[in-house]
């Protein structure tokens, strides 16, 4: 892949899953954002974290159909892309194929909520085909940061950088230009112009946060707990025992966004059960099948981790599944959490009940 600096892996890479099954799109991860980054002149429309209904919803809007579309045909040998990344794509004058999105774009980002495909007649759910034709679901969104970020690679004024002991991306503010060339070759439209400023900002994955030891506020707020932040290592490093590693290395139920755009992103997704294959596939790849049933028949190990996801702020780096219970350990290997695999039914006493 064609990339204009010289990768140079972080000490540790800031990583995220989001289990898309459980999301009910309350946004309150949305506002939990909203209210501690972008409350200030100029970021009236700005969402570092959206949740947005697909197929139809995107903000800014159809930032991935048009991505798409510039990006060309996309061709895959099992699980290898074969077909060219947005920088191969790009000519000769450009660093990556992209779209800088007209003003209207971003004011509403939550446009098509909730809105499904067509309903056709016919069966609608069968054990031969386990999912629906009329179909929506939420997806959830973030700066990925990226190991291989466009955003870095087109700023002219090298004013984004990757940092080193966490591999989260970042605009230096002092010395962005509102040039804009982030916005535009991003693929996933992350970055955003703040025209009160006149420069770009972008999610920050909570960094102050993250350096104490506490998840995202995104992830912190998570009603649904369908968010798990950790560290990431490359695949054949994978270390087992680290919750990362095992959802996207060893389990391979969380899958990347869009990985044909080759950025590598760092924030991935157990996708949706009940939405058909295509769609899937060229939305996470061809490993849709195989994380689909990997969720839905887990073994002990499996359902243990995904039962802690949302049970603390604390980053855990390191887990353990027993018979019974499932814990977190944070680097130091100091216990941090523990939850039940199956809960403890209690019934109340007659004596006690809420009857009137």
């Amino acid at each position: 892949m064609d990339f204009p600096y010289t990768a140079v892996r972080p000490q540790k890479q800031f990583a995220a899953v989001f289990n898309v099954n459980r999301c009910i799109a309350c946004q309150t991860c949305t506002m939990a954002c909203k209210s501690t980054w972008t409350f200030n002149k100029g970021q009236e429309a700005m969402w570092w974290n959206n949740v947005e209904t697909k197929p139809y919803g995107g903000y800014p809007q159809s930032w991935d159909a048009k991505t798409l579309e510039k990006l060309g045909p996309q061709t895959w040998q099992s699980s290898i892309y074969t077909g060219k990344t947005i920088f191969e794509a790009a000519s000769i004058d450009e660093v990556a194929v992209g779209y800088l999105p007209e003003d209207k774009e971003w004011r509403a980002p939550n446009i098509n909520e909730d809105t499904s495909t067509t309903w056709t007649q016919g069966v609608e759910l069968t054990l031969a085909q386990p999912w629906h034709r009329t179909f929506f679901f939420y997806l959830q969104r973030i700066c990925n940061h990226c190991t291989y970020p466009a955003c870095l690679a087109s700023c002219p004024r090298k004013a984004i950088y990757k940092r080193p002991e966490d591999g989260i991306v970042l605009i230096d503010q002092s010395s962005c230009r509102g040039y804009r060339k982030c916005v535009e070759n991003c693929p996933y439209k992350k970055p955003m112009y703040n025209p009160a400023t006149r420069i770009s900002e972008k999610c920050i994955a909570c960094y102050p946060r993250i350096e104490e030891g506490y998840v995202t506020r995104c992830i912190a707020a998570c009603v649904g707990k369908i968010r798990l932040q950790g560290w990431i290592k490359l695949p054949e490093e994978a270390v087992p025992d680290s919750p990362m590693d095992y959802l996207v290395h060893i389990a391979k139920v969380a899958l990347p966004l869009y990985p044909q755009f080759g950025t590598e992103p760092n924030v991935y997704y157990i996708p949706p059960r009940w939405v058909p294959r295509g769609h899937l596939a060229q939305m996470f790849g061809p490993g849709v099948e195989q994380a689909i049933s990997k969720y839905t028949n887990p073994d002990q190990e499996l359902l243990g981790l995904l039962q802690l996801f949302g049970t603390t702020q604390r980053i855990f780096s390191r887990f353990k599944v027993t018979s019974t219970d499932a814990i977190g350990y944070d680097d130091g290997g100091h216990e941090i959490v523990r939850v039940p695999i199956d809960e403890q039914v209690i019934i109340r006493d007659p004596a006690y009940l809420n009857i009137t």
